[in-house]
């Protein structure tokens, strides 16, 4: 059962896809709980199920068994349409690839998603959100026009705009250089915690994750450490967590 406090919560999770040389098992047997504003890191090799454990936390990949649990939304229990309104309304997403779209300005990138979600004021809050990254002065600027650390600010200013009570970030300074990406860094700690945010960031990088209030530890579709946890972490090839915070 989640605690109160939780906002993320996985059950037993296993995810099984299928391959031309039969299936592929990518997660086996994840458990733990994510509580409001805490931040966690998600490390391991390439091909250890990272990004595939955000695809689940995020709605955006189904589980083979287990439950996920994401904001008191229990994923095996709803349809796609509620998923998509729930990921839209309640999470934000920052990728390594910034997936702005070019013919439109930086305020357009970030208002055009919020006017599709029916948000009135989706002009006036996008522009918050770009002055919020420090881009006031680059609204009407296009994508080619923006260097590549400003075009991750417009990536952020999207993913914050809808107020999710939970910011995902897979990589989210594998395309910049090491100034640009620790100023992005800074800005999206600065703000999850302005906002009370939880943050869950996948990354390679073991300074970025000791940033983080936990770092989860995988290898070969399962957790290995999970450093900071208060709880025993379950599932096979687990270790116990140390009680206490960074």
């Amino acid at each position: 059962m989640a605690e109160k406090n939780s906002i993320i919560n996985l059950s037993d999770v296993t995810l099984t896809l299928e391959s031309g040389a039969g299936p592929v098992n990518i997660l086996k047997g994840i458990s733990f709980q994510i509580e409001k504003g805490e931040s966690v890191g998600i490390v391991g090799p390439s091909g250890s199920g990272k990004s595939s454990l955000m695809s689940l936390m995020t709605g955006l990949e189904q589980p083979t068994t287990g439950s996920v649990t994401l904001d008191g939304l229990a994923f095996e229990k709803a349809s796609e349409d509620d998923l998509a309104r729930h990921r839209l309304s309640r999470v934000g997403i920052v990728m390594q690839a910034f997936h702005l779209i070019p013919t439109m300005t930086a305020l357009e990138n970030v208002a055009v998603p919020l006017e599709l979600a029916g948000i009135n004021d989706a002009f006036d809050r996008a522009a918050r959100e770009l002055e919020a990254v420090g881009l006031a002065h680059r609204m009407d600027h296009y994508p080619a026009q923006l260097s590549g650390g400003e075009q991750q600010r417009v990536a952020l200013a999207r993913a914050l705009a809808p107020e999710p009570a939970i910011l995902f970030g897979d990589e989210p300074t594998g395309n910049l250089d090491g100034k640009t990406g620790h100023a992005i860094i800074d800005l999206i700690f600065d703000l999850s915690e302005q906002r009370g945010s939880t943050l869950v960031l996948v990354t390679h990088d073991p300074a970025l994750a000791d940033r983080c209030d936990r770092v989860i530890s995988m290898s070969d579709g399962r957790i290995v450490d999970d450093t900071g946890n208060t709880q025993s972490v379950t599932g096979e090839g687990a270790t116990f967590g140390k009680v206490g915070g960074k």
